[in-house]
């Protein structure tokens, strides 16, 4: 499934372009304008789906890292240290990883 079956392409682009310098990342930001944090729990389980990369069902530290990439192929990377702080924001029960309902809970922060 791709991004922009549920989420405004030009959102994304013009997400990921707001954070295109590299420890520029702010997930509460970056989901905002993306249009994410409007978007009912399906939709939300629906993008976290496509960040699982492995299916999983968790969205583990190295997928986390290639999030933006998950919105865009031409996506970059995140920083070690931008995905520690995301993952440390939403891993609520500390098991290193992001289970959907933690990832719900973070977009709708």
């Amino acid at each position: 499934m791709a991004m922009n079956s549920i989420l405004n392409a030009d959102n994304i682009k013009k997400a990921l372009d707001a954070f295109a310098v590299a420890d520029s990342f702010d997930h509460k930001s970056f989901f905002d304008m993306i249009g994410l944090k409007n978007k009912s729990p399906d939709d939300v389980k629906k993008v976290f789906t496509v960040l699982d990369a492995d299916n999983s069902g968790y969205i583990e530290e190295e997928e986390l890292k290639f999030v933006l990439k998950g919105f865009a192929k031409d996506g970059r990377d995140l920083t070690d240290k931008e995905t520690q702080i995301f993952l440390r924001a939403a891993d609520k029960d500390g098991d290193g990883k992001i289970g959907v309902e933690e990832f719900i809970a973070l977009v709708k922060e």
